[in-house]
């Protein structure tokens, strides 16, 4: 886990940043699969849309909040960084596809339809995103309910009421212009949520999670997904 932050200085935070993008490279690297196992194309292809970019802020989000509760250096908090991240970058590459923003850059990089194909970048995301939960749900990670907690949390966050759902609020949207209430209700679901996951699932990590602390967390989390878009 990156060291913790010993006050409130532009410079302490930029190592304590850096060092929690550099452990989520480490992690993320070590668990997606190795490029010289079949089927070799979408496992390149997976490597290629996760590792060498991106500002990790959701990671960082998880490490802060084990952090805060007095958690340390452990696998579970590393898989909670690695699924939430896993998952992200599964939605990066399927929203640039040409049905949904048709992006041809992510990260400084051609899209993983364009540097592939349309069909692997689908392929990519879905396995992306089963990888996720497979991480999170290794025999033995954590206790069994919070282990269920956190699986909850993050599929809770994946879907329909969440991202995907926020995500399909704003494809129906595009060149309307939202009331504030309506804009809130995608931006709180299609970015809002896996970082409210991402704190969640930091805190769980730490250990049992007080009611208190549960309440200060999704507070926290409500209002970085919001000023986040």
């Amino acid at each position: 886990m990156p060291p913790p932050m010993t006050d409130n200085t532009a410079t302490s935070f930029a190592i304590w940043s850096r060092s929690s993008q550099e452990r989520t490279e480490a992690v993320l690297a070590a668990l997606l699969p190795r490029t010289e196992l079949a089927p070799e194309r979408l496992h390149a292809a997976m490597r290629y849309v996760s590792l060498g970019g991106g500002k990790r802020v959701r990671p960082m989000l998880v490490y802060a909040a084990a952090e805060a509760l007095g958690g340390a250096a452990t696998a579970v908090v590393d898989a909670a960084a690695a699924a939430i991240e896993l998952i992200h970058v599964f939605s990066l590459t399927h929203d640039d596809l040409p049905a949904m923003d048709n992006d041809d850059l992510r990260r400084g990089k051609p899209t993983c339809h364009v540097e592939y194909d349309e069909a692997t970048a689908l392929l990519v995301g879905d396995a992306l995103q089963s990888l996720a939960f497979e991480i999170l749900a290794r025999p033995g990670l954590t206790d069994s309910a919070v282990q269920v907690e956190m699986l909850h949390t993050l599929a809770r966050a994946s879907g329909s009421r969440g991202m995907a759902g926020g995500q399909a609020v704003d494809l129906a949207s595009t060149g309307q212009s939202l009331e504030l209430t309506k804009l809130e209700f995608m931006h709180i679901h299609k970015t809002g949520a896996l970082i409210r996951a991402a704190v969640l699932l930091g805190g769980l990590a730490a250990g049992p999670l007080p009611d208190k602390s549960r309440s200060a967390l999704e507070r926290y989390a409500h209002h970085i997904g919001l000023a986040f878009r």
